[in-house]
């Protein structure tokens, strides 16, 4: 398992930081590949529509999860 990497991207015309570990950023870039968007696009969508009280990086864990879950490829 890898270690938690910091990232940094443009979203909606601000920098901004995320720190994944490497399995999560990578199902983020195939998630944004499905749907025909870029990682930024993606990681905007996400942070516009968390829970505040949640940080993003956590938020996007919790987006994969939901959506391996979703697709019946987690554990419910």
């Amino acid at each position: 398992m890898s270690g938690i990497v910091k990232r940094s991207m443009s979203i909606r015309g601000h920098r901004t930081s995320i720190s994944l570990e490497d399995a999560f950023f990578e199902e983020l870039n195939r998630l944004a590949g499905e749907e025909s968007m870029s990682l930024a696009a993606l990681v905007a969508q996400v942070d516009a529509t968390r829970d505040r009280r949640t940080n993003l990086s956590s938020a996007l864990r919790l987006f994969v999860l939901d959506e391996l879950k979703r697709r019946g490829i987690a554990g419910q």
